[in-house]
């Protein structure tokens, strides 16, 4: 049995969030969801899961955080599509750094032991020179999600070191599997799974050589549940260590759906970098974690729930 017997999950209801909770209650926590719902389904949820609908930049937020008093506090809640920070800066900072603040210092003063927040390791390095990137590294955002991620990465550190809140920032890879949004702008699995399975055509940003580093949704849970004791480290990478670029993605998910058409091409997006993988040695050394559904088999899952979800 877990330690923590009560916690609060911020975009609880979803992608990522969803599957924590799922996780959570299986485990035995006692589980307060807070989600305004803007892209999060009450469908993805657990019956019995207290959910308080509220932007983690309020004070009904806080409350409802004051009010569970976790003990283990999962920050999921994010604006998380970097094209839309770089055009709208102010509210993707008010939403990843002053929500942050918002839930930190509610969490601290509710006597939270743990505190768990997702970073991205896709753009608080910028773009290296080498890869796989390590922690060692330095971070260097060429976006304003990136570096309102940062921002988030040092209140934490801060917290920790000026009231004593233990926190461990996972600086999470392109995160992909059941339940992820296909309608918006990020979430390239999700969006050429359903447009593929439709028969509707497929934009590519660039050339399509752009490398990103994919991780399946149930080995980042694996590695929120390593960090939730007190203990463990105040942050670490959490990816495959290998880049596959979107050309390969469209190939390998062409096969999976059976689609035909050729892509099409539209140029780059801004902010966005080449290529980016994560070196996990440090989760591996210091939580034990190492991911375990590789990108074949995670894929083919994806497929499976979009074409279940489509109703074929």
């Amino acid at each position: 049995m877990p330690s923590a017997t009560t916690a609060v999950v911020t975009g609880g209801a979803g992608f990522i969030g969803s599957h924590v909770v799922d996780r959570l209650v299986d485990d035995g926590y006692r589980v307060t969801v807070i989600d305004d719902l803007s892209s999060g389904k009450r469908e993805n949820l657990p019956s019995g899961v207290n959910v308080v609908i509220a932007d983690v930049t309020s004070e009904k937020a806080a409350d409802a955080i004051r009010n569970a008093a976790p003990e283990l506090v999962v920050h999921t809640a994010a604006q998380i599509s970097v094209s839309v920070s770089t055009r709208e800066p102010l509210m993707d900072a008010r939403i990843n750094v002053l929500g942050t603040v918002n839930v930190l210092e509610a969490a601290r003063t509710s006597g939270t032991k743990k505190f768990v927040f997702f970073s991205s390791g896709g753009m608080v390095y910028g773009q290296p020179k080498d890869l796989p990137v390590s922690e060692s590294q330095p971070t260097a955002p060429e976006n304003p999600y990136g570096t309102s991620k940062l921002a988030g990465e040092e209140y934490l550190a801060m917290y920790r070191r000026a009231f004593g809140l233990e926190s461990t920032v996972l600086r999470l890879a392109n995160v992909y599997g059941p339940r992820q949004d296909p309608h918006g702008e990020a979430g390239v699995v999700a969006i050429f799974a359903m447009a593929m399975l439709a028969g509707k055509p497929i934009t590519i940003f660039g050339d399509g050589n752009d490398e990103r580093d994919y991780v399946y949704v149930s080995d980042v849970v694996d590695a929120v549940m390593a960090a939730a004791p007190p203990v463990g480290p105040q942050h670490c990478n959490i990816g495959s260590g290998a880049g596959t670029n979107v050309n390969e993605l469209y190939t390998r998910l062409s096969k999976l759906t059976g689609y035909a058409l050729e892509p099409q091409y539209g140029p780059p997006r801004p902010g966005d970098i080449h290529a980016i993988s994560l070196d996990a040695t440090l989760a591996r050394a210091e939580l034990g974690w190492t991911p375990k559904v590789d990108l074949e088999a995670g894929l083919a899952r994806t497929v499976e729930f979009f074409r279940q979800k489509a109703g074929g």
